[in-house]
């Protein structure tokens, strides 16, 4: 059986090729492979760095599709469809809308994979897919398949970093996140041994990323993951939540098994603004005591932020940008609030009539889709821009990365990757607000 699953392109604009490969949800179409019988012929195709031959001979495709992704996932279906090709659609976005999806799709995954592939297959064999595929019971994550990484051997932009999977689903429920609704707002582990094993096999152990939502989301099972890396001498990245700082004995054991940075989903410096999306967990007055505890145990911070809170004023910005630099995050991260479909804030918006854009092309986290409580739209779009530029200039650079350290010299190219892919997707955009960026 010959098979496609296919990552559709992103209408984020990109510059560099590499930038393409990062993009691309190559683990999530790993594991889906990983679940087809060996012999099955499958290719992995990255709609951003590659074309597609809609006239191949293929039995079966498979598209794994966000929201902001879907138009584009929704046109291939439809091409590959009207040569009679059945079409399997998965992943977050056909997950919360599966009817829409079904417009679109032979079959919709609704949720993991695992569990259904073998029954939709065995239906398709038989020619009697179904239109929906959905599991009443989460997967057990012990002995799971591994990812074919082999699917991508010989392409040289997937060699700096590998991705391992530990946990799925996050202990927190935010109300924001589609995490909590894929995952059916559980939080699975692996078994510790599966991942070592895991690992032991990587053939670039450099650098690995943990795709974890919440690496550290159950402490006791992350002391134990913790303490198993140390003898492999990896160095990785992976999300954590800001209260990792609170537990001294699991930070030393995250740098000590050689965690080099953490994505801290901050969100917000509003108290208010957290409490709107049920993120309570996160305390602003513990902000840079915590930060500062990660940086002395010698692990960077790329920071997470929100705009479009309903507390958000005009100063949120420029408070923002000041709170990075102040704190010297070495890597920052800007989103514009996005009421995502499953969301609890999707039902709210949509309830309150605030979203005024239905087009999911749209839904990036980097446009404003609803209106906002204080802000008007264009201070929203037009201060998001502003922050992306401003935390991209030189001197902003310059001041969170001055100090002589592993971290900083590791994050300093990066920023500079990060300048290059700024200034080309804004290099249209004028607004009074650039008049302060260097």
């Amino acid at each position: 059986m010959r098979v496609n699953l296919i990552s559709p392109r992103s209408p984020v604009t990109v510059v560099t090729r590499r930038e393409k490969a990062i993009q691309f949800s190559r683990l999530s179409l790993m594991t889906v492979a990983a679940l087809f019988p060996a012999d099955t012929n499958i290719r992995l195709i990255n709609d951003s760095l590659e074309g597609i031959d809609f006239d191949e001979k293929v039995d079966m495709v498979g598209i794994t599709t966000l929201t902001s992704t879907a138009p584009r996932a929704y046109e291939i279906a439809d091409r590959y469809r009207e040569r009679g090709i059945p079409v399997i659609l998965g992943g977050i976005h056909p997950s919360a809308l599966p009817e829409e999806a079904s417009l679109h799709a032979d079959a919709v995954v609704i949720g993991e994979a695992e569990g259904l592939m073998e029954r939709l297959l065995s239906d398709f064999r038989g020619g009697k897919l179904q239109k929906i595929y959905k599991s009443d019971e989460r997967p057990n994550l012990a002995n799971l398949p591994l990812p074919r990484k082999d699917l991508l051997s010989g392409n040289k932009f997937y060699r700096e970093m590998d991705l391992v999977q530990t946990t799925r689903g996050c202990p927190f429920g935010c109300d924001f996140c589609s995490v909590s609704d894929f995952f059916g707002r559980t939080y699975r582990t692996r078994p510790v041994e599966d991942v070592i094993r895991e690992v032991k096999l990587l053939k670039n152990r450099r650098i690995i990323f943990f795709v974890d939502d919440n690496i550290a989301g159950r402490p006791d099972y992350a002391k134990q993951l913790f303490k198993a890396l140390i003898p492999l001498k990896v160095h990785w990245f992976g999300q954590a939540s800001i209260i990792i700082a609170k537990n001294r004995e699991l930070l030393r054991l995250a740098a000590k098994s050689g965690c080099i940075g953490l994505f801290i989903g901050f969100e917000s410096l509003s108290p208010e603004g957290l409490k709107q999306v049920h993120k309570t967990v996160n305390r602003v007055n513990d902000y840079d005591e915590g930060i500062r505890k990660i940086h002395d145990s010698g692990i960077g911070i790329i920071g997470a932020f929100i705009f479009g809170f309903d507390s958000d004023n005009e100063g949120v910005f420029e408070n923002t940008v000041d709170f990075i630099e102040r704190n010297r995050i070495e890597l920052a991260s800007f989103s514009i609030l996005t009421p995502l479909p499953g969301t609890r804030l999707y039902k709210q918006f949509d309830e309150q009539g605030r979203i005024f854009e239905r087009d999911w092309a749209k839904y990036t986290c980097g446009e404003v889709v609803f209106k906002p409580a204080i802000l008007s739209i264009d201070q929203l779009q037009d201060g998001y821009y502003w922050a992306r530029k401003q935390i991209s200039s030189y001197g902003s650079i310059f001041r969170r990365t001055a100090r002589l350290n592993k971290i900083a010299l590791l994050s300093l190219p990066v920023n500079l990757v990060m300048r290059k892919a700024s200034r080309a997707s804004l290099k249209d955009i004028k607004t009074s607000m650039f008049d302060k960026t260097t």
